[in-house]
């Protein structure tokens, strides 16, 4: 078994939609990025590429390509959960945090893992998705940004 961590964290800017967990979330802001910025996806692909020790997703898909411009953060999920599978593992479990003052995500989690889980073809219930506040403290409080925590458990495949 292998574990890996990952967190990444992006600004939020008028005049973008706001994407998250491959859901749009209707708000007055989205996340700036080179892709459509969806923190908590690249806090899965990181924690997912740490486990396999492959690096992140800078190294994978970095913001210098073209070919990333705006791509949807679920795309590149998918291609780092093949990464995984061909490096002889699988997920067993997921575990996220998301940190934002605003929007309140409650209501939309079912939904994030529902997406999360179709993409990584696991069930529902493998899959971890929480949103908390820092009570108005830092970047995240004042509403400058979002942040977003990830936590994988995989487990190599064993040929029968």
């Amino acid at each position: 078994m292998r574990v890996g961590f990952g967190y990444d964290v992006h600004r939020l800017v008028p005049n973008r939609p706001l994407i998250l967990g491959g859901i749009h979330i209707p708000y007055l802001f989205g996340l700036q990025g080179h892709s459509d910025a969806d923190v908590l996806l690249h806090a899965i692909c990181d924690a997912l590429l740490g486990a396999i020790a492959e690096g992140d997703i800078g190294r994978q898909f970095p913001d210098t390509d073209p070919q990333y411009k705006d791509i949807k953060s679920t795309l590149l999920l998918k291609k780092v959960a093949e990464k995984v599978k061909e490096k002889g593992f699988f997920l067993l479990n997921l575990d996220t945090t998301l940190v934002a003052q605003r929007p309140k995500l409650l209501d939309f989690i079912p939904r994030m893992i529902n997406e999360i889980s179709q993409v990584l073809e696991i069930e529902p219930s493998r899959v971890s998705v929480k949103a908390t506040t820092t009570e108005g403290l830092g970047f995240t409080g004042r509403g400058e940004g979002i942040a977003a925590y990830a936590i994988v458990l995989i487990e190599e495949m064993v040929s029968r």
